[in-house]
């Protein structure tokens, strides 16, 4: 199973297309969105992905309307973080401020991976076994310098796609 993940799209409609049709490319079974869809149109246009779409509100997301109507509409699964998911053998915890992430693994140290937004910045690495996985930049204005990720989730292989 291949895991999309995506952050901070910030209403840039013409990245989210291009994300979108990245992750239907690519085949992907889920995407995760960690936050700061900023409005209810972006969040719409994730209906064009052919896989499931999970989400996190962000800072900038709290106080939009919109939002939760359209993920009813959809079918999405939108909540305030954190958002817990188990899928393929692996649980999931999605953030989107990274902050709380160190407090929420003392007390729940079985987790395979911790995907966080917010600072728009790449991040990769392991806190013990756990994952802690940010794409990076995905709203920006420089071509080939947005990022989105992909998890194998059998083997935890990521791969950053630019555009």
């Amino acid at each position: 199973m291949i895991l999309g993940v995506v952050s901070d799209t910030h209403n840039n409609l013409k990245n989210i297309d291009t994300i979108i049709s990245i992750f239907n490319e690519e085949e992907v079974d889920l995407v995760i969105h960690t936050g700061d869809i900023t409005n209810s149109n972006s969040l719409a246009k994730f209906s064009n992905l052919k896989s499931e779409f999970f989400a996190v509100y962000g800072n900038n997301d709290l106080n939009e309307t919109g939002l939760e109507e359209v993920a009813l509409r959809n079918k999405f699964i939108l909540q305030k973080p954190p958002l817990l998911i188990h899928k393929s053998d692996r649980k999931i915890a999605v953030f989107h401020e990274p902050e709380p992430i160190k407090k929420f693994l003392l007390e729940e140290n079985d987790y395979d991976i911790v995907l966080h937004g917010h600072t728009h910045r790449y991040r990769e690495e392991y806190l013990d076994k756990t994952l802690l996985y940010n794409p990076g930049e995905s709203a920006g204005m420089l071509n080939g310098k947005n990022a989105i990720g992909l998890i194998d989730l059998k083997c935890l292989i990521t791969r950053r796609i630019f555009f």
